[in-house]
């Protein structure tokens, strides 16, 4: 087959088909090695989490050679297209040690203004969430569903998601207790499946920090195509990581960043 025959869509979900399958055999394991990051704090890492990224960077070997890769795991190689493909083959991997099913692989196609196409991915369930510029859609054990995010009108009616305070230093999390403090409804630790969520229309607003571009890119295509916003707390871009405020439409964007933006 030749190497440009598949659309950029068929290369992203074999990527994400090859990091299933490089990951589930590790799930929920009781023998599950798994490493430290960091020499203060736990910022854990497997060898799923770099089966999985060795497995998309093959498959992109083989379609895709002459673009460049960011991943987690193994950083940065550079094309020659001017496009990257940004890598996290378990955003969750707390979650994922921990046996709950909110983890999920991250695939974003980029330019260096953003993503142009994003995948989330959750291999255990089975459910995997898509955006482009022409496709916004999930499809899991209930079927195919387009996505679009909520209308809700107002933050005393919404619902927030955050890794906080896991994820984020103490001033980060007095910007997200002040939204929080304003809306009907707060859950925690739900990592990349927050954003499918808000995608999907379940939730309006995902408050975070200290995120790194391969964190934020492919939730960042999957909600713009579903109807949805993400920027930093400024409302700049948010490509980069760092902050995020990701909202299901302008008017709860416009509340939570009039807050946001003290901090």
């Amino acid at each position: 087959m030749d190497k440009m025959s598949l659309s950029d869509l068929e290369v992203a979900e074999e990527m994400a088909d090859a990091a299933r399958a490089a990951i589930l055999p590790f799930f929920r394991k009781s023998n599950l090695e798994t490493s430290n990051k960091l020499d203060q704090g736990f910022d854990p890492v497997t060898v799923a989490d770099r089966a999985a990224e060795k497995a998309m960077r093959a498959v992109l070997a083989r379609h895709r050679p002459q673009d460049g890769i960011f991943g987690e795991e193994y950083g940065q190689h550079e094309g020659q297209s001017g496009r990257t493909w940004v890598l996290d083959p378990i955003d969750g991997t707390r979650g994922f040690i921990s046996g709950t099913p909110t983890w999920g692989v991250l695939i974003a196609l980029s330019t260096q203004d953003g993503p142009t196409m994003g995948i989330i991915d959750q291999p255990y369930i089975g459910e995997r969430f898509i955006g482009s510029a022409d496709i916004a859609r999930s499809h899991g054990p209930t079927g195919d569903m387009s996505l679009k995010t909520r209308s809700t009108p107002s933050l005393d009616q919404a619902i927030l998601f955050t890794t906080f305070p896991e994820v984020g230093a103490s001033e980060d999390r007095a910007g997200f207790e002040a939204v929080s403090q304003h809306v009907r409804l707060t859950r925690y630790g739900m990592d990349c499946y927050a954003y499918a969520l808000l995608a999907a229309g379940q939730v309006d607003l995902v408050i975070e920090a200290g995120l790194n571009a391969y964190d934020i890119q492919a939730p960042i295509a999957v909600i713009h195509a579903a109807g949805g916003i993400v920027t930093d707390w400024q409302g700049g871009p948010a490509h980069n990581g760092g902050r995020a405020l990701a909202a299901a439409n302008p008017d709860i964007h416009a509340a939570a960043l009039e807050i946001l933006r003290n901090f």
